[in-house]
């Protein structure tokens, strides 16, 4: 299954993104483990994490269905390093279209960082998977409701930064696909049980939303 394959089956199932800041490397197996137990299978980790090259190459050869890469990519160098680590997933907190461009040549999914509806179209026309909407403190469901109304059908829309299992409803019904989830999550070294629980805790909210797609 290519990487566009497993994103678009995990946002049918389970449309949420692991934000693992701060990984050790040593780590990843088990929080990784304690993820795709739970059925969740995006996985990012942060490249000012320590090491996240070889967290990557462990998460992407240990859990084949899962798609596995990096977040703070800001360099066409970054995404050629993550693609030879294994990973298929390109997530910026900004936009930059040469990053986009190195991601699209590659093959992977990429989801650059927007907050305007003219950084949007702009990620769009240069072949982004999704957008990141970054940071969502910023970006309220209104704002997303907004956004929705201009942007294409398609357009694959996913609120970071903040999202929690009580406010995560409201941006699904304000027309979100999916969601970056970060230190409500996963914060350095928490256990993998903690991991694990936390993750249940996120399905169980996107999947009581009856507006969840």
């Amino acid at each position: 299954m290519n990487a566009h394959r497993k994103f678009e089956v995990a946002l049918s199932h389970i449309p949420l993104i692991a934000i693992l800041r701060g990984l050790q490397a040593h780590e990843a197996l088990a929080v990784g483990e304690a993820l795709i137990s739970t059925g969740w299978t995006l996985i990012e980790v942060p490249l000012n994490s320590p090491d996240p090259l070889t967290s990557i190459a462990t998460l992407a050869s240990n859990f084949s269905q899962a798609l596995v890469g990096a977040g703070t990519v800001l360099t066409p160098d970054d995404v050629r390093n993550v693609h030879a680590a294994g990973g298929q997933l390109i997530v910026s907190p900004n936009f930059n279209p040469a990053v986009v461009r190195e991601a699209v040549r590659l093959g992977l999914v990429c989801l650059p960082g927007v907050m305007t509806a003219t950084e949007a179209f702009a990620a769009l026309e240069a072949g982004a998977t999704g957008l990141k909407l970054f940071p969502s403190e910023m970006i309220t469901p209104a704002v997303v409701r907004a956004l929705r109304a201009v942007l294409p059908a398609d357009a694959r829309l996913l609120p970071v930064g903040g999202i929690t299992p009580e406010n995560l409803s409201s941006y699904l019904a304000a027309g979100a696909t999916g969601f970056g989830i970060g230190s409500a999550l996963y914060k350095p070294g928490m256990k993998a049980t903690q991991v694990q629980a936390n993750a249940m805790n996120f399905i169980s909210a996107c999947r009581a939303s009856p507006l969840s797609h």
